[in-house]
C-alpha cells in the first residue's frame, strides 16, 4: 500500500495567562452541594439505593427460569459436593474443629447471594484464608497455653473454645474493613466505619499487581503444605509464629520423622493416590461426563467407612475428626478485648480476601459480558465475614476451583450459591455426625491435592523472566518475605516494595528524542529507529513518567543531554525579563502619575 505523505499547517494567536482566562471568561466551580443530594428523599433515590445495595431485587425478578434453574441447580450440588470436604478440611487448616468449617461454607455463601454482584464466583473457605487464620489462632491460643498438669496433656475443648472466639471475632474484623467504603461529602459515617477512621481500602488493593498476588498465594500454598505435615505423618509439633516459623517447622518435622505413624501415613497416601486419580480421570473424560465425579466426597465417605469398620483409631493410632455436634450454633458477640491483638493481621486478610475475589470476579464477567461492581463486592464480601463472624465462622474469600466449578456445570447466577448452602445446612442439621470417624490424614490429603493450581505458579519465574524482569523481581521478593516473615509481615513488605518500585520508576523513566518515520506522519525513538529523522529545525522531547518534584532535575538533566536546553538558564532568563519588566512598568507607572501631579497644577 502506498503511503501518502500529509503536510499539516497549524496557526494560532499567542495567549499568555491573563489573556487566555478573558476569552475563556473563567470563573470558580460551582459547589456541587453532595450533602444535599445524599439527604434528599424521594422513592426513586429510594428504590434505586436499595437495588445498589440489595442487587438480588434487580436481578431475582427477571430470573429466566426456564432456561437457566436447572443449570443452577445442578451447579449448586456439584459445588456444595466439593464445599464438604473443603469446609471440613480448611476449618483444620485455621486450627479449628471442623464443624465451624461447614458453619463458614453456609453463613456466608447465603449471605453473598443476597448483596453480590458476580454471578459465578463460589465464596466459601479457602486455603490462604485459612492458613492466615491459622497462624493467628495458634499464635494467640498455643497448645502450651492449655497443659494440664496431671497428665500434660493439651484441654482440647478450652483450647477449640478459645481458638473459635479468636477466629470468629477475626471474622468480624475482616468484614468490617470489607464493609467500610468512602464516605459522601459531609455525611455521618455508617456503623462500620466509625471503627476504621480514615482506612481507605481500596487504596491498598490498587497496589496488589498480578506478580505480587500470584507470588504471594504461591507462598501460601507452601506454609499450607508444610501445615499438614503434621496430620499427615500424625506428629504433634509445636505452635509456632512470626518469622522464620516455617523454617523452625520443617526442621522439627525432619527431626520428628522417626516418631511418625505408620497407620497414619498409609491413610494420607491411599487418600491422595485416589485423589490424584479421579481428578486425572475427570480431567480426561471432561468432554463425556455430564458432572465431573465428586473424588472428594467419595474419598471421605469411604474413608470414614473403612476408619469406623476397621478401627483405625484404636487400632493403628490414626487421628479422627471426632464429635461434630448436628444442628445450628447461637449467635455470639465477638469480644472487644481481643480487637487490639487482631486488627493488624484482619487488615492482611482482608486485602487478600477481596484481591482474590474481585480478580477473579472481573475475570468471569469478562468472559461472560457482564459487570462487577468492586464497591459492592467489598460490602458483600464483608457483610459476609461480619454476619458469618457473629455465628462463629471464620473468614472467607472465594475459591478458583469451586468457581470453576460452579461455571463448568451450567452455572448461571448466586442461584447456584444459595443450592449449595442449603446442601450444606443438611449436613449441619442431620448428616455432619457421621463423619465423626473421618482421619484428619484424609483431610490433609484434600488440601495438599488441591494446592497443586497454586504451586503450578512456579512456573512463572520463567515466563516472567522472558516478558517482564521487573515484575518477575515482585514475584521473587514477595515470595521470599513471605516465605521467611510469615504472612503478615510478608504482605507489608511486598506492598511496600511495590510501592518504592513505583517511585523508582518515575524517577528514572526512560527520554527519547522522537524523530519521523519516513513518508508516514508516525514519530519514534531515534535510538531505537534509524531511518527516524529529526525534523529540521524542532526538537521533539519525550518522557515516559510525569514530571513531579522528585524527576523534576533528571527530567532537566536529560533535556539539557538529549536536545542541549539548558533548561535552569532559561529559567534565569526569563526571570531577569520579568525584572527588566516589573521595573519598567514601576517607572511608567511613577511617570505617569508625576504628569498627573503636574497637570493638576
Amino acid at each position: 500500500m502506498e503511503l501518502r505523505r500529509r503536510d499539516y499547517h497549524v496557526e494560532r494567536p499567542l495567549l499568555n495567562q491573563e489573556r487566555l482566562e478573558e476569552l475563556g471568561r473563567r470563573g470558580s466551580a460551582a459547589g456541587t452541594r453532595q450533602w444535599r443530594i445524599w439527604f434528599r428523599c424521594s422513592r426513586a433515590r429510594a428504590r434505586a439505593l436499595l437495588l445498589q445495595y440489595l442487587p438480588i431485587l434487580a436481578w431475582l425478578p427477571q430470573y429466566p427460569v426456564r432456561e437457566w434453574l436447572l443449570g443452577d441447580l445442578l451447579s449448586g450440588l456439584s459445588v456444595a459436593i466439593m464445599q464438604l470436604p473443603q469446609g471440613l478440611a480448611y476449618a483444620l487448616l485455621a486450627g479449628l474443629p471442623p464443624v465451624f468449617g461447614l458453619y463458614s461454607s453456609f453463613y456466608p455463601v447465603f449471605i453473598y447471594f443476597l448483596f453480590g454482584t458476580s454471578r459465578h464466583i463460589s465464596v466459601g473457605t479457602f486455603a490462604i484464608m485459612s492458613v492466615m487464620v491459622g497462624s493467628v489462632t495458634e499464635s494467640l491460643a498455643p497448645d502450651e497455653a492449655f497443659m494440664q498438669d496431671l497428665n500434660s496433656t493439651v484441654n482440647v475443648t478450652a483450647r477449640d473454645a478459645a481458638r473459635v472466639q479468636l477466629a470468629s471475632t477475626l471474622s468480624v474484623l475482616v468484614g468490617l474493613f470489607q464493609v467500610r467504603r468512602p464516605s459522601p461529602p459531609l455525611t455521618a459515617p455508617s456503623t462500620p466505619q466509625v471503627g476504621l477512621g480514615l482506612v481507605h481500602f481500596g487504596f491498598v488493593v490498587t497496589y496488589l499487581s498480578e506478580p505480587l498476588v500470584r507470588g504471594y498465594t504461591t507462598a501460601a500454598s507452601v506454609h499450607v503444605f508444610v501445615s499438614q505435615l503434621k496430620y499427615v505423618f500424625g506428629l504433634y509439633l509445636s505452635s509456632r509464629s512470626g518469622p522464620l516459623s516455617l523454617i523452625y517447622t520443617v526442621l522439627e518435622v525432619c527431626w520428628k520423622l522417626p516418631q511418625s505413624v505408620v497407620g497414619t501415613m498409609v491413610t494420607a497416601v491411599v487418600a491422595g493416590v485416589v485423589l490424584v486419580l479421579v481428578k486425572l480421570l475427570n480431567d480426561k473424560l471432561r468432554r463425556h461426563l455430564p458432572l465431573p465425579i465428586p473424588g472428594e466426597l467419595l474419598t471421605l465417605i469411604g474413608a470414614t467407612g473403612i476408619s469406623y469398620g476397621v478401627g483405625l483409631k484404636h487400632r493403628f493410632g490414626v487421628d479422627v475428626v471426632g464429635k461434630i455436634p448436628a444442628g445450628m450454633v447461637p449467635p455470639v458477640a465477638p469480644s472487644p478485648q481481643l480487637f487490639a491483638k487482631l486488627v493488624g493481621n484482619a487488615f492482611a486478610i482482608a486485602v487478600v480476601g477481596f484481591a482474590i475475589a474481585i480478580s477473579l470476579g472481573k475475570i468471569f464477567a469478562l468472559r461472560h459480558g457482564y459487570r462487577v461492581d468492586s464497591n459492592q463486592e467489598l460490602v458483600a464480601l464483608g457483610l459476609s465475614n461480619l454476619i458469618g463472624g457473629i455465628f462463629q465462622c471464620f473468614p472467607v474469600s472465594c475459591s478458583m476451583s469451586r468457581s470453576l466449578v460452579q461455571e463448568s456445570t451450567g452455572g448461571n447466577t448466586q442461584v447456584a450459591g444459595a443450592v449449595s448452602s442449603l446442601f450444606i445446612l443438611i449436613i449441619i442439621l442431620k448428616l455432619g455426625e457421621l463423619f465423626q470417624d473421618l482421619p484428619k490424614a484424609v483431610l490433609a490429603a484434600v488440601i495438599i491435592v488441591n494446592l497443586k493450581g497454586m504451586l503450578m505458579q512456579f512456573r512463572d519465574i520463567c515466563s516472567l523472566w522472558k516478558a517482564n524482569r521487573v515484575d518477575l523481581l515482585i514475584w521473587l521478593v514477595t515470595f521470599v518475605a513471605t516465605i521467611l516473615l510469615n504472612l503478615d509481615l510478608g504482605l507489608v513488605v511486598a506492598v511496600v516494595f511495590s510501592l518504592l518500585l513505583v517511585v523508582v520508576r518515575t524517577q528514572m523513566p526512560h527520554y527519547s528524542v522522537l524523530g519521523q518515520v519516513p513518508d508516514t506522519d508516525i514519530y519514534r525513538d531515534v535510538a531505537e529507529y534509524s531511518e527516524a529523522r529529526e525534523v529540521p529545525g524542532v526538537k521533539v522531547f519525550r518522557s515516559s513518567a510525569t514530571v513531579y518534584f522528585a524527576n523534576a532535575e533528571l527530567y532537566s538533566d536529560a533535556l539539557k543531554q538529549r536536545c542541549g536546553v539548558d533548561v535552569d538558564h532559561l529559567i534565569s532568563q526569563k526571570k531577569k525579563l520579568l525584572r527588566k519588566q516589573e521595573l519598567k512598568l514601576k517607572r511608567l507607572q511613577k511617570e505617569n502619575k508625576l504628569l498627573k501631579q503636574a497637570g493638576a497644577l
